[in-house]
């Protein structure tokens, strides 16, 4: 019976996370990616070799090949600490701890960036859905995905993968 209700639990969250959501196109966004300061971050362009011997086999699967990981399995999808999360692949700031919110999903959820600009959106229409894609502006990795069914003020759920994140807690 346990079995059935963890294989029913994990299917639910990977739909809610991974369903098509109707009338939602990606954002363009523009601008240099920016460090909480204010300074423009360069871009960061490595090759396949050199991410896989800096990230972690998962990291590497996520951020670099689009992948994601199981849904209440990550470090952040319920941290509840403040402070800033950083893209785990070069550290450009990405979202706060004051938009995070429990989305129910098993993954981390926002509903705003921390600074527009840093965060990308770009169609995705893999596994024969249509969603929007989220991908850090300044090395190209893959967050996770972007719903318009999310809370006040943006209505968006940024639903993230925490793998992809470094967090950092406000002291």
């Amino acid at each position: 019976m346990f079995r059935l209700f963890s294989l029913m639990l994990a299917m639910f969250a990977f739909m809610s996370c991974n369903q098509a959501q109707p009338g939602y196109e990606a954002r363009a966004v523009s601008g240099p990616v920016l460090s909480l300061e204010g300074d423009t971050l360069e871009h960061v362009e490595k090759t396949k070799s050199e991410w896989k011997a800096e990230l972690s086999p998962l990291a590497f699967k996520v951020l670099r090949e689009k992948g994601t990981e199981r849904a209440f399995t990550g470090e952040y999808w319920d941290n509840k600490k403040k402070g800033i999360y950083y893209c785990a692949g070069c550290g450009a700031p990405l979202f706060s701890s004051t938009t995070k919110y429990r989305s129910g999903t098993g993954w981390p959820s926002f509903y705003e960036p921390i600074i527009t600009g840093n965060v990308k959106e770009e169609n995705d229409t893999s596994y024969g859905m249509n969603r929007v894609e989220v991908v850090c502006a300044r090395c190209d990795g893959h967050l996770g995905h972007v719903f318009p069914d999310g809370p006040e003020p943006t209505g968006l759920r940024y639903c993230l993968n925490s793998v992809s994140l470094k967090f950092e807690e406000k002291k």
